[in-house]
């Protein structure tokens, strides 16, 4: 027996001597199924469906009294409601077999269609079986259609208050005419190449676009490509068969199948080495990737967009990065503004992140003075939006209600006036605040590594100045909050 709630039924026929003959074949389900309203016309049937919307499955004659009938019918009924299921019976065709008939009732929106003949049968409809297991299988389906739109919905809600968290700010024209591009790529499977410097926010914009793109509910997955070490560039990429190699105990998926049918962001992607850029531009010209230990190439849908804080121009004149990769890459490029270029978005910034971590540490947001904002404004800001971020937390991590100018160069670094040690000497070597040692190197750690990052060219260059393999470099600019 099949376990289901009640199905109500709205039947439209005009022809009593039908609709006793639906009513005959149901009763044996009368427990399960409810014929609540009987209507002879098409107007009657859409006035009583937008008023009570409580029908889950419509049975309709195909030919009835009015002018509204058939497809059309059909077509306003989904209208109103996409998920209400609709049955047709018909005396138009004997042969169940007609397949332009049945078609054309499909694409106006039905689920199935019985006939109405022999007309000698006077008690029950013609196929009864098939005629009530239609009618559950369209309860089901309802009810799976109505399921898929409500997670439809809390994933729209979950994406729209995830976008709303990561904000676009900035109040230029630069940054306006930026969420404007964004939402153009949005509208496209275009590649998308995002230049810009260190810390302006690349992969923001990278996440914008996927997320207002038809691939939003499909995988978003970002990789820095300078954090991949050169042995290990293409399993990741592209992954592994079992027994490919010593050691591939198991299969491995590569970041190109993780992301099949949504968008992958590469991420300085001038540190890839020739060898994989080659393997990359294959990606992009054939849809299809060279796995480790498979013979047959792999198909992948994948949406790319990359990002560099170097000039690829550059990079190609000097052999360092394929021309013809290059061209392919930047189908549309992008380009994000440095701090320094668009002043007027610095009060805006400093302003939400103070808001935001406040929020995040439950304390009360300090006011900013005049001067104090004056001094963040003519900053350079060599590290960005990042580096805002940096500092606004430095001005809660002083625990005072009020950013007063001196607080401002101390967490920017500056020298105080009269002062022969620079601003942050003076702020950890203060006898009336000792720190710990715990953050006295979280401090010493993240201003050198700014400073390694702001005269290298690239994230491999200073994980190979500072001695340390790019995976941990990578980690610890994270900790350190400069990535």
């Amino acid at each position: 027996m099949i376990n289901v709630d009640r199905i109500n039924i709205l039947l439209i026929e005009d022809e009593e001597y039908d609709v006793r003959r639906i009513r005959n074949t149901i009763a044996p389900f009368a427990s399960r199924i409810k014929i609540k309203d009987v209507v002879s016309d098409g107007q009657s049937a859409l006035a009583l469906i937008e008023k009570q919307r409580d029908f889950d499955v419509v049975i309709m004659d195909f030919q009835i009294v009015g002018g509204l009938k058939g497809e059309a019918l059909i077509r306003r009924i989904k209208h109103l409601d996409e998920t209400l299921q609709i049955i047709v019976v018909t005396k138009m065709t004997m042969n169940l077999s007609d397949f332009e008939f049945a078609n054309k009732l499909l694409e106006a929106g039905a689920m199935w269609y019985c006939t109405k003949y022999p007309g000698d049968i006077e008690e029950y409809i013609y196929q009864p079986t098939d005629f009530v297991l239609s009618i559950f299988n369209a309860y089901e389906k309802r009810k799976l259609q109505r399921e898929r739109i409500k997670s439809t919905r809390r994933l729209q809600d979950t994406i729209a208050e995830m976008l709303s968290q990561k904000q676009i700010m900035g109040d230029s024209l630069a940054m306006q005419k930026l969420r404007e591009q964004i939402g153009q790529c949005a509208q496209s499977n275009a590649t998308v190449l995002i230049l810009g410097s260190s810390g302006t926010g690349k992969e923001l914009v990278a996440s914008h676009i996927h997320y207002q793109s038809e691939r939003r509910f499909e995988n978003f997955v970002p990789i820095n490509c300078g954090s991949l070490p050169d042995n290990l560039i293409e399993s990741e990429l592209f992954g592994f068969e079992k027994g490919s190699f010593t050691g591939a105990d198991a299969k491995k998926k590569g970041l190109f199948e993780l992301a099949d049918k949504g968008t992958i962001f590469l991420d300085e992607v001038s540190e890839l080495p020739l060898s994989a850029q080659s393997k990359l531009l294959r990606v992009l010209q054939e849809g299809e990737i060279d796995k480790i230990g498979r013979t047959e190439k792999l198909k992948v849908d994948v949406r790319m967009i990359a990002a560099s804080n170097r000039d690829l121009h550059q990079e190609v004149k000097e052999k360092r990065f394929r021309e013809d990769l290059y061209y392919r890459l930047s189908v549309v490029g992008l380009s994000v503004p440095p701090l320094r270029e668009r002043r007027e978005d610095i009060p805006v910034l400093i302003s939400y992140y103070l808001r935001h971590y406040s929020a995040d540490m439950n304390r009360v947001v300090p006011e900013v003075s005049e001067e104090a904002l004056t001094i963040l404004s003519d900053y350079d800001w060599p590290g960005n939006v990042r580096e805002v971020q940096n500092v606004v937390q430095r001005f809660l991590f002083a625990a005072t209600t009020a950013v007063d100018a001196r607080l401002a160069k101390l967490a920017l670094g500056m020298p105080e006036a009269g002062s022969r040690s620079d601003g942050f000497m003076n702020a950890v070597f203060d006898k009336d605040k000792i720190r710990s040692w715990r953050e006295m190197e979280q401090i010493f750690q993240e201003r050198y590594f700014r400073f390694v990052r702001e005269h290298t060219r690239s994230d491999a260059e200073a994980a190979r100045l500072l001695g340390l393999a790019p995976p941990n470099y990578l980690r610890m600019c994270k900790r350190l909050g400069l990535k």
